[in-house]
């Protein structure tokens, strides 16, 4: 019995060394991937800001010029802002430009991450918004990325349901999905990448 273990063993060890796959390096993980693809330049990167403290929207009568009148940047959220920040850094990926929602927390974790933000009206939070002003946005959303440069990124910082709107997935706070042009108006989804777990 011992003998007839031993030997399928063996003939199981020397089938798979003799398979072509048998030494083959580790297949690329998903986050390797997206990471390479930054590299290569033309992508757009739809962040969603990192997470706040805890609530849903913003405080009635809250304003944009006064970020102590909306819902902010939790502890972590900043952290996590820092994080992804340095992940890009470390991977050594082009950013020619971060724009960002008006929202104060979405301008934080730009600069906490990439350490500039363009504020972009048509990256505000739609939220309980529709009809034509949120078309509109989408529209410039779109002509944007379509203008992206190819041998650099884009980095937009935004909302979930902006992101939703553009690329029908909801996203986790200081989720990323990268994205490039795909006909008329519309988007290919290359990935997400998720550096605030």
């Amino acid at each position: 019995m011992w003998r007839t273990v031993f030997s399928w063993l063996l003939l199981s060890l020397a089938f798979g060394l003799s398979t072509p796959n048998a030494f083959a390096a580790p297949a690329q993980s998903e986050e390797e991937r997206l990471w390479a693809a930054l590299k290569s330049g033309g992508h757009v990167v739809l962040m969603r800001h990192a997470i706040t403290e805890p609530g849903v929207g913003d405080p009635p009568g809250f304003s944009l010029d006064d970020c102590g009148t909306q819902r902010n940047l939790s502890a972590q959220g900043r952290e996590d802002a820092r994080r992804i920040g340095e992940a890009f850094r470390r991977q050594n990926i082009p950013v020619a430009e971060v724009l960002s929602s008006r929202w104060c927390r979405c301008l934080d974790t730009a600069r906490l991450a990439f350490g500039r933000a363009t504020p972009a009206p048509m990256l505000d939070s739609m939220f309980n918004e529709s009809g034509p002003n949120a078309d509109a946005k989408i529209r410039q959303v779109l002509a944007a990325i379509a203008r992206r440069p190819l041998s650099t990124n884009l980095v937009f910082v935004t909302h979930n349901q902006n992101i939703l709107a553009l690329t029908d997935l909801s996203v986790a706070s200081g989720e990323m999905v990268l994205v490039v042009p795909d006909g008329d108006a519309k988007l290919k989804v290359i990935g997400r990448l998720n550096l605030a777990r």
